[in-house]
Order: C-alpha cells, then structure tokens, then sequence
C-alpha cells in the first residue's frame, strides 16, 4: 500500500489547560530496522485523554503531544528486521511501550497519549514489539477499545485466574472500562454486578445478557449502594470492586467486598481527594482485602485478552457509544467530556 510523504494529526493546544485540540500535519518518518507503519483506521478515546485538556490528569504529559492512547490500525510498511508482522496484519499499540511483560524499575514509563506522542494521527511508526495482533471478528472501531479501557478492565478483574473461580465483580458506572468488564465477566462466567444513575442505562446493559445474568444498582435511588450489593451477593460481598471514582466512593466500596476480596483501584472521576480511605483501609484490614492501583497492563496482558476475546467471538464484543470522524476530533473530545455516553466515544479516521 502506498503512503503519502506527511499525514495529519491532532495535538494539543499550546498554553497550560488550553481545554482543545488543533490541527497538525506531520511529515512521515524513515522506518528503522525494526519499525513498523501503521494506517490508523479507529482511535476511541479514554477520560484521561480530556482530563488531560482540562487539568484533571495527575501526570506528566508532553507539550502540545499527540493525544488518544487506543487505536486499530492496518500494517502499511515494514522495517528491514522485521519479523512478527506483515503487511497487511491489523494491530494495535500497547499503552506503556515500556511495559512489555515487566516494568523496569530503571526505565520512565512511556504512555502512549502522555509522556509519548499518541495516536490521533493518520499514519504512526512503532517498534514491532510493541504491537499486539487484535481479533480479526472485531470492527476497527471495536478493536480500537482495546488497547487502554478493554487491557485495563482485564487487568482489574485479575484475569485469567478469576475465570478460573467463582467470582463476583462490581463496575463503578457505565465508562469504557467498566462496560469492557462487563463484556468480560459475561464470556468468563464472572458474575457481574454495574452501577448507573440512569434506569435506561441500566435496562440497556441487562439486556447485554442472558435474563438475570447482569446485577443493576441505580446508586442515586439507591445512595447507600453497598446494602444493595450485600443483598444481592446474599451478604457476602463482592471479591471484585473495579473502582473508578476514588476517594468519594472507595468507602462504599470497602463495604461492599466480600473477605478476602480485591478492589481495583483505577481511576479518578471523583477527584484525587483521599477522603474516606483511612476509614476504608481500616475496614480493609478487618476483610484480609488488597487494594490495588492499575495503571493499564503489559502486552502480555493485552495479547491475553484479545485471545481472549477471539475464543469468545461469538458474544463478546466492545460496546461504541457514539462515533465521530477524524476532522470532528474536538467535537468527540467535548463529547466525551460532557459525559451522558453508554460506551466508548471512537473516532474513524477513514
């Protein structure tokens, strides 16, 4: 496939907080050795991609960068060392391009969207280690939410080994992640448990699967959310809490673990306050639970799930809320601020 000599991107506006994303053409780079080119058909985009806009993302990022961290892309050129790959092949980026199996305690992290360029761009090059084949059953917009929301959510709900268990887990709202945990708990036997604001939300994701099979809890009508998840789990608890609102809901959701249960500490919708966590760790402590801050996970990890995810082909797939095309960029990133969206927020860029 030919390639042109530049391409266009997104960046981030110039200035601190400058709450949008502009234009950019890039000229297209010499491939090295082990480089590999990719066509970028889909991007989806996470919270930390708007926070990052509006000053809510707690970690470094690269002046005017390249925003989006997930995409699908097709495999257009190859390095002359290359082997694990071929024209052709659709693939997807890790998010950490350091975090293959290990992180190296001596290495910065290099998080695609943050400290490193992303993915919002026609056209990119990476390292041919750094790329995971995905499902060829899912769309570009499908697989597009693999990469950050559907490895995180994998990562969270301790897979493999809790598919290997009778298990229960509890999503924290109707985002990227949570939905994708869902999607997995369904194909994994995991018995899943998801909050929403919205009666029609909820409706919607119970109809996802078999009568029954999906537990719904409105926290504004029920605001003491965690009785309803200790009556649903007969008392017991949840042993998963993928919790991604933070120190305004993690005391909930310490009462809502089961003994001996994990709560998979992921995001920070609520805020960064630590209010709540001293009484929360307490009642951790009395449960034998682990809290456990995720940031993403390894290739590994994300080469698990999309086997995955092809073994489960027939009734799994990532759900899309509302798309966008490559120049209403800005219009998604907006979109996805505002909230208000069941699913992921993609942008095609065909």
């Amino acid at each position: 496939m030919a390639y042109p000599a530049s391409y266009n991107a997104f960046r981030r506006a110039p200035g601190e907080n400058a709450e949008t994303i502009v234009p950019s053409v890039e000229n297209m780079p010499s491939l090295r050795p082990n480089d590999v080119l990719i066509k970028i058909h889909a991007v989806s985009l996470n919270y930390r991609d708007v926070g990052m806009l509006h000053g809510k993302y707690p970690l470094p990022v690269k002046d005017q960068g390249i925003p989006a961290s997930d995409c699908a892309g097709e495999v257009v050129a190859l390095g002359s060392a290359v082997q694990g790959v071929s024209v052709g092949d659709h693939v997807s980026p890790i998010f950490d391009l350091k975090y293959i199996k290990d992180i190296d305690p001596q290495n910065e992290s290099a998080q695609l969207g943050g400290t490193v360029d992303g993915v919002l761009q026609q056209y990119a090059v990476f390292d041919e280690n750094v790329l995971v084949h995905v499902p060829q059953h899912l769309s570009w917009e499908e697989a597009a939410c693999i990469t950050c929301a559907g490895t995180t959510a994998w990562n969270s709900l301790d897979m493999p080994k809790s598919q290997a268990r009778q298990t229960t887990a509890l999503m924290l709202g109707t985002g990227g992640v949570s939905l994708f945990a869902l999607l997995i708990c369904l194909g994994a036997g995991i018995q899943p448990i998801i909050t929403s604001s919205s009666d029609e939300k909820l409706r919607n994701i119970a109809a996802l699967g078999p009568e029954g099979a999906i537990k719904v809890i409105n926290y504004r009508t029920n605001p003491d959310w965690e009785k309803e998840v200790l009556r649903l789990t007969g008392g017991k608890g949840v042993d998963i809490v993928l919790e991604t609102v933070g120190g305004t809901s993690i005391k909930q959701s310490t009462e809502s673990l089961a003994t001996r249960g994990m709560i998979a500490w992921i995001g920070f919708l609520g805020g960064l306050a630590l209010d709540g966590f001293a009484e929360a760790l307490g009642q951790l402590f009395l449960k034998v639970g682990t809290l456990r801050s995720i940031q993403v996970g390894s290739k590994v990890d994300q080469a698990n799930l999309c086997r995955f995810l092809e073994e489960t082909k027939t009734s799994l797939k990532p759900i899309i809320g509302k798309t966008f095309t490559f120049t209403e960029s800005p219009a998604a990133f907006d979109c996805l601020y505002a909230g208000g969206v069941m699913g992921k927020v993609v942008i095609t860029m065909d």
